[in-house]
């Protein structure tokens, strides 16, 4: 299992404090395109399914482990609501990386009463830096 669900606020605040931490975009492009993305340093963009058949990329944890990245580096992986980035870092942590996060709530968090994302909870909900292309 990974280390845990850790609210966007302070992920945030850990990708600012530590100069090796990253942030893993689970999402796709469609999303990345058209909802944004967070606008901080060291954002990898790596779709944990693939659009359209949303199957798994069977390649995701092999691309990360081509980045480099040393086993203890903290990594946040963030998705629209935080389901598939639950499972993305879980395939990391049973790669052997073992300071992996969820990001809780993901990018859009969860519906509003008006069945709305973006308003309730997540990244954008909580004022943190994103952009759209």
């Amino acid at each position: 299992m990974y280390k845990g669900d850790i609210p966007p606020i302070e992920a945030h605040q850990r990708l600012k404090a530590n100069a090796s931490a990253v942030l893993i975009d689970v999402r796709t492009q469609a999303e990345w395109t058209f909802v944004g993305v967070p606008a901080v340093e060291r954002l990898v963009r790596l779709a944990w399914q693939v659009y359209p058949t949303m199957d798994v990329n069977a390649r995701f944890v092999e691309e990360v482990q081509n980045m480099g990245l040393p086993k203890d580096a903290e990594i946040f992986c963030i998705c629209r609501s935080g389901a598939r980035s639950a499972s993305a870092a879980t395939a990391l942590t049973q790669a052997g990386f073992n300071n992996c996060w969820n990001v809780a709530h993901g990018f859009e968090g969860d519906k509003d009463a008006e069945n709305h994302r973006a308003n309730a909870n997540g990244w954008k909900a909580d004022g943190l830096p994103w952009v759209q292309s």
